[in-house]
């Protein structure tokens, strides 16, 4: 895995060894005084650019595009929440994503099952193990967004998001997040209004560089990407583990976010 990744800088393969504990340590806490961290120069700019290059003519031809309006938690119905509620404002999403299923031979498969890069990501979220998802189109995509288009506020549905940057648009494209917004305990309603509403003081705006790896907390962190502008898309490598084998999504939840299914039901 050398060719793809900066293994000097970042010698997770080699666990035991002082400098990758020392690395363990720092991310965690970055992750608990940020709600993330980010590698810069994980994947090496050669393998970035390869895994740009060889998604963009499937992504033109057969990129699922994916419009939506929504509320943060992609729900009709909220518990404790009527339907005019400010925590359930709509917004606007359009992005275009490939699936693993679309991606045979990108280096991003081959970083995503290999073993030492996931005990990396385990030791780092404090389990005992982590688990690739047994889903062939949800395990690994590939997001697009082109002039005017944006990811918009949401909470993720894992815990830890683990994305790559792999190709930075001409403008625009950050990354906004307030880390710890809710709790499994405490929606905190008022405070996801505050933020749609632009007033909450706490949240973060950072701009990814290709290449890096960025792990946040996305599960309680509300996050979006700034609409992008310019003629070059932006484009991510989202990878998906849980700490329990043999998830996979429903035909139904496919069928949603791909426009596809491959699952029986």
């Amino acid at each position: 895995m050398n060719h793809l990744l900066d293994l000097d800088t970042y010698p997770i393969d080699r666990p035991d060894s002082p400098a990758c504990l020392a690395l363990v340590e720092s991310c965690r806490a970055r992750l608990a005084e940020d709600g993330m961290f980010d590698l810069p120069g994980f994947l090496r700019p050669e393998a970035t650019e390869a895994a740009a290059r060889a998604a963009a003519p499937t992504m033109a031809r057969e990129g699922f595009r994916h419009a939506r309006r929504h509320n943060i938690y992609f729900r009709d119905e909220v518990e404790g929440l009527t339907e005019n509620h400010p925590a359930m404002v709509k917004v606007e999403t359009v992005n275009h994503t490939l699936c693993a299923d679309q991606l045979q031979g990108n280096p991003v498969i081959a970083l995503y099952e290999w073993p030492p890069f996931v005990a990396f990501l385990a030791a780092i979220m404090g389990k005992a193990a982590l688990y690739p998802m047994e889903d062939p189109m949800a395990r690994v995509n590939i997001q697009a967004s082109r002039d005017g288009e944006a990811l918009n506020w949401h909470f993720d549905r894992s815990e830890f998001t683990t994305t790559i940057l792999l190709q930075a648009p001409d403008a625009g494209g950050e990354l906004e997040y307030r880390k710890d917004l809710r709790a499994p305990d405490q929606p905190n309603y008022d405070g996801v209004a505050a933020v749609l509403r632009g007033e909450d003081p706490q949240v973060r705006r950072i701009a990814l560089k290709p290449g890096a790896l960025n792990v946040f907390q996305g599960v309680n962190t509300l996050h979006r990407v700034v609409p992008v502008r310019g003629a070059t898309e932006r484009m991510v490598a989202i990878f998906a583990y849980f700490d329990r084998p043999g998830v996979a999504m429903t035909a139904r939840e496919q069928q949603g976010f791909y426009g596809r299914a491959t699952a029986s039901a």
